[in-house]
């Protein structure tokens, strides 16, 4: 085994990277007010990271609707649009690529942050055990639980659906090389997907064939959209409870999802390890492996992984490209090195939500 591994390149979908280090997306809280737009903060950020094969951005809301935290991006606005073509053309330009993350959070989220005060939205109206984060009208801050959502009714689904569409046109739009649907952590779509979370009635609701129907029709719409199933991944965490979501049986559940998910040949299936996204790890390899047999195309394997770990996870043929989350905020040069088996710089928490450049974009590189 040796690091070497990571800095082959490959082919994803229909991108050609030349190394197999993904930047995972990360929510950093520092989009410009009013209006959650990307600026030219965030441009630079993105392209002092752009030596990854791929970034994958940050959790972007694709609709008003669709916030859960003050400060993160959208892109659903034509001022998102043109903050984010800053983005994506200095990665460009720094010879990069770069993904957007398509975002509705359903219920994690709060009145505050709602479009008129209104209830967030969720497969069925129960509350998550969870925490947002809220800005008041006198400007203070702070996390809050979430509020009691709604149902969605049977009806409003396909709005739900249109909304990822047109997210994913405005990503194109801007700029992006393709989008990554998220369908994980504890948010809108893995809502649907887990048994706890998902007690409706109808079509969307109770079976597993039901549970999954509304993440195949927004993955349908966004490819539909991209004209380019090689330009629109998915990303997964299977056993994950963070926000407050379990399903009672994620190997039925994620093995129905990849079966449906093999036809469409999409550019890879991301998934995330559930330890530290709030899920136990007990049983994981063993469900990591069948969902590796089952799936046809490429996988990203993302969560707590070093240089060692990471080649060791592609020359087992458990994955075939490795996301580095955390470890990309504090190394902008990380494909550097990996390849000098330099040490990598330590992070720093303080600065990881909010703020502006301090903790963002002034982490050194082995140049200095």
């Amino acid at each position: 085994m040796s690091d070497n591994t990571l800095l082959k390149p490959i082919r994803l979908g229909s991108l050609d990277l030349p190394n197999r280090v993904i930047m995972a997306p990360l929510t950093r809280q520092r989009a410009q007010q009013p209006g959650n737009i990307p600026h030219q903060l965030n441009a630079t950020y993105y392209a002092q990271r752009a030596n990854a094969g791929l970034i994958i951005s940050e959790a972007t809301q694709i609709c008003a609707e669709g916030q859960g935290y003050a400060w993160t991006p959208g892109v659903h606005s034509a001022e998102q649009i043109a903050g984010w073509k800053l983005t994506t053309d200095a990665v460009h330009k720094a010879g990069g690529r770069i993904f957007m993350q398509l975002w509705h959070v359903g219920r994690i989220s709060h009145t505050l942050l709602q479009p008129n005060g209104a209830a967030p939205v969720a497969p069925s109206a129960i509350q998550a055990k969870a925490e947002c984060y809220v800005q008041e009208a006198d400007g203070s801050h702070h996390k809050a639980p979430t509020s009691m959502p709604r149902a969605l009714p049977t009806e409003e689904l396909p709005g739900i659906v249109e909304a990822y569409a047109q997210g994913t046109r405005n990503a194109m739009e801007a700029g992006f090389d393709g989008v990554e649907v998220h369908a994980a952590n504890g948010y809108l779509l893995d809502q649907f997907l887990c048994s706890d979370s998902n007690q409706r009635t109808d079509s969307y609701g109770g079976s597993v064939e039901n549970r999954v129907r509304l993440v195949l029709e927004v993955v349908d719409a966004a490819v539909s959209t991209v004209g380019d199933s090689g330009r629109v991944g998915i990303r997964i965490s299977p056993m994950g409870t963070f926000n407050g979501v379990d399903d009672a049986n994620p190997l039925e559940t994620f093995s129905h999802l990849i079966k449906e998910l093999n036809s469409r040949q999409l550019a890879y299936l991301h998934i995330n390890k559930p330890d530290w996204v709030g899920g136990t790890y007990e049983g994981f390899d063993e469900l990591l492996q069948a969902l590796r047999e089952q799936y046809s195309g490429q996988l990203i394997l993302c969560g707590g992984m070093d240089a060692n770990s990471g080649a060791e996870a592609i020359d087992s043929g458990l994955a075939d490209v490795v996301a580095f989350g955390r470890p990309y905020i504090a190394n902008p040069d990380l494909v550097a090195r990996i390849q000098a088996g330099a040490e990598w710089n330590n992070i720093n928490p303080a600065t990881l939500y909010g703020g502006a450049e301090i903790g963002y974009t002034d982490y050194p590189t082995l140049n200095g």
